[in-house]
């Protein structure tokens, strides 16, 4: 398969580069930084910043003209930007994190979705989204509202892509140490929280194993296992994903793996 990964030079994007070029597949990573090979294989990488849309767009034609199509979109490009109580945040700054998490997700699908089409199989794209998507996270404002925002992107593509041969999902990785995790020790629970800073603290071996987890439930979500479960934020650590291709058709009508509004009717409640 050919493969674009987003954020591929550091963190859960350089593990899954590593991974997918182990199991034979062609990684295109596009990262700001620049990047070596992460394993043997056919690697290139391109410098970008994803939430500029002209590098972005630049990105995509130099892709075009050695790729004839692409088979797959993994974006794992994000920041956690600006922590603290919402109220006291620098604007500019909480604006920059939603730009790089949100945009930087739609604008890989915007400039690659022609690529994505040609694909002789039906195609994938895979979105990370993370802690704050399904609830509140208190110092962490501009990630959380981010991140909930490309799960609702996701869900509106998987809507609008119904007749296409595309399936497009979020994934919530789990508790995974990376540079973001090294920010929130360094920052301390002054900044973050005591509950962020406690569960940063995690052992490396709960870690890996969510690492091992969240490269499994990508791994699924390319193969032809998958096909046709769309629009869906599925977490890796705790949710049955495994076994949804045999409840692929009960799946598809619900509401299963979406976010959606609580009335107090669906509580057993009458206010």
């Amino acid at each position: 398969m050919h493969l674009v990964i987003t954020g591929s030079s550091s963190g859960i994007g350089r593990a899954l580069a590593a991974h997918l070029l182990e199991r034979g597949h062609g990684v295109w990573g596009l990262a700001r930084s620049p990047q070596a090979a992460p394993a043997a294989g056919d690697f290139h990488a391109t410098r970008c910043d994803v939430a500029d849309w002209a590098q972005v767009e630049r990105a995509a034609t130099e892709i075009a003209t050695t790729w004839p199509h692409l088979d797959a979109l993994i974006t794992c490009a994000g920041t956690q930007g600006a922590i603290g109580p919402a109220a006291e945040l620098d604007p500019s700054a909480w604006s920059a994190t939603v730009r790089t998490n949100l945009d930087g997700t739609y604008y890989a699908i915007r400039a690659l979705h022609a690529l994505l089409r040609r694909a002789p199989r039906r195609a994938k794209i895979v979105c990370f989204s993370g802690g704050g998507a399904s609830k509140a996270r208190p110092n962490f404002s501009a990630y959380g509202a981010a991140k909930t925002a490309v799960v609702r992107l996701v869900e509106t593509i998987a809507a609008e892509a119904r007749a296409e041969s595309l399936d497009i999902n979020a994934v919530a990785p789990g508790a995974i140490n990376t540079r973001m995790t090294d920010e929130v020790l360094r920052l301390g629970p002054a900044v973050v929280g005591e509950a962020e800073y406690q569960a940063a603290r995690r052992p490396a071996a709960r870690s890996a194993e969510a690492l091992q987890k969240a490269l499994g439930l990508v791994d699924w979500l390319l193969a032809p296992a998958s096909d046709g479960i769309s629009g869906r934020l599925l977490a890796a650590t705790w949710d049955p994903w495994s076994s949804l291709e045999a409840r692929r058709d009960a799946l598809a009508p619900s509401d299963v793996y979406t976010l959606r509004r609580i009335v107090p009717e669906d509580r057993g409640l009458k206010f």
